[in-house]
C-alpha cells in the first residue's frame, strides 16, 4: 500500500522538474537524430535505443507530442518546430485511421496540444493554422466514433481486436470525440443520420465503468473494489456481455496495472471536462447527476485499488495477479524493486496513474471534499516524486528513453530481457515517456500559476 507523503507539495518537486526537462530535451534530440524512421514509429527501447513493433500505429503521436510538451515546458522553439512540422508531414493518416481505438493518443497529443498552445497564446495566432488543427480534430473524433458496437442500453468504441472487444484504455480516446463535439462537429452516417459525438463518448464511458471496472458487487469470484479488466467481451449478435479477458495482462481476472492507470486518468479527466458542458445539454444524456455518479464511482474505485495494491513508493508491478509476485514476499510493504528476478515493475503505469490521482484529488477538493481529495492529490505527488528520481529517471545520455522500467507486452515476450535477468528492466516506452512529460508539465503549470492543463483547453 502506498505510503502517502502528506507534507509533500508540488513546489517541492520543482528542482526535480528542472532536471527532468533538461534530460528530456536531450532524449528527444537523440531520437530525432538517430532513429531510423524507415522502421516505422518508435515504440519501446532495446538496450536503450528505440525500436518498433508492428501491432498498430499508436505511438507516433507520443513522439511528436513529447516535443510539443517540451516546448510548452521550456520555451525552446526547436522542439515546437520539430513537433509542428512532423505533425503536418506525418500525422494525417492517423486522423483518418479507421482500424484503431487510439485517436486520443495520436491526435490529441499532436493537433490537440498545438491548438491548445495557440489558444493559450504560447504560439502566434494564425487563422489558417488554427483551422487546420481544428479540422484534424473534428475528423479524428468522428472517425473514432464510427468504430461503434451497439450493446443493450448503449454501446462502445471497439478495439482493434474487433467489434466484440471493449478495451479499458480506450477511455482516453473519448477525448477525441469530446474535442470534436466542442468544435461543433458530428458524425454523419448512412441516410444522413446525425450522430452526436458527446453522446457516443458518454455511452462509451458508461460501458467502461459498468463492464471494465469492478466494485465488489459479486460479478465473479475476484470482484473487488476498483480492479479492472483489460478487455471485456461481448456477443455482437445480441449485445450481451460475456466475459473479462486480457491482452497484455496476466488474465482477465487479474488487474493489468497499465490498464488500471488508463482508467484512473481517463475517468478523472472526463469528470473535469464535464464541468464545461451545461446542465441543459447533459439532460439529453441522463443529466449531470447520473453521469457524474458513474464517472466518479469508477474514478474513486480505480484510484483506491491503485493505492491499496501498489508498493509503498507508488510504483506498481505489471499485473497485480502476476504469478510470481508471491516469491517477492511482502512486496506491498516495501518499495518496488525493478531489479528483482520474478516480475517486472511498470513505471509507465505509474506515470499515467499519477495524473489520474492528481486530477481526481483536485476535482474533489474543488467540490468541497477536502479530506478525500487531499488523499488522492498527495498520493499523486508521492508517485511523481519517485518517478523523477533514479532508478526510474534515465540519466544516461546514451539511453534514448526518459522513464526507465516500462513494460509493453510481457505475456507475448516482446520486452527486452537483459543478460543475467529473467524479466525485462531498464527500458523505456513512447507512452511512458510521453505521460511522465505530461504529468511533469501538469505540475509545473501549477507551480508557475499558468492556466490549468487539460486536454480541452484548446476548445474553450
Amino acid at each position: 500500500m502506498i505510503q502517502i507523503k502528506k507534507d509533500l507539495q508540488a513546489a517541492h518537486l520543482q528542482p526535480l522538474l528542472q532536471k527532468f526537462w533538461d534530460l528530456s530535451g536531450q532524449k528527444i534530440r537523440n531520437i530525432e537524430q538517430q532513429y531510423d524512421t524507415s522502421q516505422g514509429s518508435p515504440v519501446f527501447t532495446v538496450k536503450g535505443h528505440y525500436t518498433t513493433r508492428g501491432w498498430t500505429e499508436w505511438t507516433q503521436g507520443f513522439q511528436f507530442g513529447s516535443a510539443i510538451l517540451q516546448f510548452d515546458a521550456t520555451g525552446e522553439v526547436e522542439f515546437l518546430n520539430f513537433g509542428r512540422s512532423k505533425t503536418v508531414a506525418v500525422m494525417a493518416p492517423h486522423v483518418s485511421h479507421i482500424g484503431v481505438h487510439d485517436h486520443g493518443f495520436n491526435n490529441v497529443s499532436t493537433y490537440g496540444n498545438l491548438l491548445r498552445l495557440m489558444r493559450e497564446e504560447k504560439i502566434d495566432y494564425n487563422a489558417w493554422e488554427k483551422n487546420f488543427y481544428e479540422l484534424a480534430l473534428k475528423v479524428s473524433g468522428a472517425v473514432q466514433a464510427s468504430r461503434w458496437t451497439p450493446i443493450k442500453n448503449g454501446g462502445f468504441i471497439h478495439s482493434f481486436n474487433g467489434p466484440h472487444s471493449l478495451f479499458v484504455d480506450t477511455i482516453r480516446s473519448c477525448r477525441a470525440l469530446m474535442l470534436s463535439h466542442q468544435l461543433g462537429h458530428l458524425l454523419q452516417a448512412e441516410n444522413d443520420v446525425r450522430i452526436n459525438l458527446l453522446e457516443r463518448a458518454l455511452l462509451h464511458c458508461q460501458a467502461t465503468a459498468q463492464y471494465s471496472v469492478y466494485y465488489g458487487e459479486g460479478r465473479d469470484s475476484y470482484d473487488i473494489w476498483g480492479r479492472t479488466a483489460h478487455e471485456s467481451i461481448f456477443n455482437t449478435k445480441d449485445g450481451n456481455y460475456r466475459a473479462p479477458n486480457s491482452q497484455q495482462g496476466y488474465t482477465g481476472f487479474s488487474t493489468w496495472t497499465r490498464g488500471l492507470a488508463w482508467a484512473m486518468c481517463g475517468f478523472a479527466e472526463e469528470l473535469e471536462f464535464l464541468q464545461t458542458i451545461s446542465d441543459t445539454e447533459l439532460l439529453n444524456f441522463g443529466g449531470r447527476d447520473e453521469i457524474e455518479t458513474y464517472l466518479l464511482k469508477a474514478a474513486r474505485a480505480t484510484c483506491d485499488f491503485y493505492l491499496a495494491h501498489t508498493p509503498i513508493d507508488g510504483l506498481p508491478y505489471w499485473d497485480t495477479g502476476a504469478p510470481n509476485l508471491h516469491k517477492l514476499g511482502n512486496y506491498l510493504d516495501q518499495p518496488a524493486d525493478p531489479f528483482n528476478n520474478q516480475e517486472p515493475v511498470d513505471a509507465s503505469a505509474a506515470a499515467i496513474g499519477a495524473q489520474g490521482l492528481l486530477r481526481l484529488g483536485k476535482f474533489l477538493k474543488d467540490r468541497g471534499e477536502q479530506e478525500a481529495g487531499e488523499t488522492y492529490w498527495q498520493a499523486g505527488l508521492t508517485v511523481v516524486q519517485t518517478l523523477l528520481q533514479e532508478p526510474y529517471l534515465s540519466t544516461n545520455p546514451d539511453h534514448q528513453g526518459i522513464l526507465l522500467h516500462s513494460v509493453y507486452h510481457w505475456p507475448n515476450g516482446w520486452d527486452y530481457v537483459p543478460e543475467g535477468s529473467t524479466i525485462p528492466r531498464g527500458e523505456s516506452s513512447m507512452w511512458g515517456d510521453y505521460h511522465i512529460r505530461e504529468v511533469a508539465l501538469y505540475l509545473q503549470k501549477i507551480n508557475n500559476q499558468e492556466p490549468y492543463y487539460t486536454f480541452y483547453n484548446g476548445v474553450q
